[in-house]
């Protein structure tokens, strides 16, 4: 077991010897700088003829994300692009527009609106992509953003266009002010409006091999920075004390964000889901619960590792934390082609209540206080109807969890999980899961 610090000096001793350690051994994965590679034109290609192939005959209109006025924001330079509008093109260009036609013979065309570059804008913001660029590496027509608003607004939206693009397709997931010009103009045309978002999502669902390897790529750091945290932690540090080695490792590998606010959540707080404020001061004999996940080229990780603050869990601690990986691994084990999200809750419920052996009042069942799973991509609660049977290429999270408040005791267990033709793949294996794999950690001092 690792002795407690109480000394200030020596815990930041401690976190300096640290960083030093992480930037010696991880510094190989910083070189690379996120993602590092463009999407084949290839791959957004099939994608955009996927998306083609749902259409009606009409004309979709998805836009790119904005980039905030610096008048209101100043250095607001951490732009991320909308994620359909990624998918399908690519490119980080902001305030562009995607727009894909389709003719009743079902021939049709794809062209990209994108801003001319500003040198005097680029002297605060960075170099953005010519228009040239912006065709090589999305695969498109590519059209000066200034003629968006006759070109299509005004003409393919408008009545005269009906008969060659019957229906109309949006997506009202960019929050963009010029959405609201869109809809006006194709509603006072008569226009039938339909959502592509749906259409996306169901895309989404299942991965391909870029959106594969970019999320093993934000699991294996996440996964790292879990096993960082094992090691640094100690009585008498602070919750955001851990929160920042996790960002340390996600950022020394590349990563450019993270997926979601770090959870860092110790005795009391360990039973708050979402809890992310990050401030207690954790004590001898209390449990941590470390929610996080690093986003890597658009695509994020998520999860959640449970452990003794001290290094070693109490009898107490060990029994539920054991219910709750014996629940996850039953599930885990359930996991393949055909079944459903739905399918495996109650498999979760089930075990958990068959298996509380006393461990709680009433079945720990009663103390799983939230959903088991949800879809994992470009979003940490990817898109996707959550009622799909499960296919190869989907990935999904699987969280059981058991919350007891009046003991300040609270153990959740996340793992990422790639379906498979013949089963399942934990893409997450580098987190220690089991109680002897994190005692044995937590034993071995960093310093050493």
């Amino acid at each position: 077991m690792l002795k407690s610090k109480s000394n200030r000096t020596s815990l930041l001793t401690s976190l300096f010897i640290l960083a030093v350690l992480l930037l010696t051994g991880l510094a190989a994965g910083a070189a690379a700088g996120g993602d590092g590679t463009a999407i084949p034109v290839k791959v957004l290609e099939e994608r955009r003829q996927a998306l083609f192939d749902l259409l009606d005959p009409g004309v979709a209109v998805i836009g790119a994300a904005e980039r905030w006025a610096h008048d209101v924001y100043p250095q607001a330079s951490d732009f991320r692009q909308d994620n359909g509008f990624y998918y399908l093109t690519g490119i980080e260009t902001p305030d562009a527009w995607l727009v894909m036609l389709k003719s009743e013979d079902g021939s049709g065309k794809t062209l990209i609106y994108a801003p001319p570059r500003d040198p005097a804008a680029e002297m605060w913001t960075g170099r953005q992509l010519g228009m040239e660029e912006v065709k090589e590496r999305a695969g498109a027509t590519v059209r000066p953003l200034s003629d968006f608003g006759s070109e299509v607004i005004d003409r393919l939206l408008g009545a005269g266009m009906a008969a060659a693009y019957p229906r109309v397709y949006l997506s009202f997931g960019s929050g963009r002010e010029q959405q609201r010009e869109l809809v006006e103009s194709a509603m006072k045309a008569g226009r039938t409006i339909s959502d592509v978002d749906p259409l996306l999502s169901g895309l989404r669902l299942v991965k391909d091999s870029v959106e594969l390897a970019r999320l093993r790529r934000a699991i294996e750091i996440t996964a790292e920075a879990q096993r960082e945290a094992m090691s640094a932690a100690r009585p008498g540090m602070y919750e955001y004390e851990l929160e920042a080695v996790v960002e340390y490792v996600f950022r020394s590998r590349g990563a450019e964000r993270v997926g979601f606010p770090t959870i860092v959540g110790s005795g009391p707080n360990s039973v708050v889901l979402h809890h992310d404020r990050n401030r207690r001061r954790m004590e001898e004999g209390d449990l941590v619960v470390i929610d996080a996940g690093a986003e890597y080229g658009y695509y994020t990780a998520d999860v959640t590792r449970t452990f003794p603050v001290s290094g070693e869990f109490t009898s107490r601690q060990r029994k539920v934390y054991e219910l709750v990986l014996a629940t996850q691994k039953t599930v885990i084990d359930s996991i393949r082609p055909g079944r459903t999200v739905w399918e495996l809750e109650k498999i979760a419920r089930s075990y958990m209540r068959e298996h509380s052996e006393g461990l709680c009042s009433s079945g720990c069942d009663r103390y799983f206080n939230h959903g088991l799973s949800h879809w994992l991509g470009m979003d940490v609660h990817d898109v996707g109807d959550r009622m799909a049977t499960l296919e190869p290429g989907m990935v999904l999270t699987i969280e059981p969890g058991i919350y007891l408040p009046d003991e300040s005791l609270g153990v959740r267990i996340e793992d990422d999980v790639l379906v498979t033709k013949v089963g399942h793949e934990v893409l997450s294996v580098g987190a220690p899961r089991t109680v002897d794999e994190i005692e044995s950690l937590m034993k071995k001092d960093p310093r050493i």
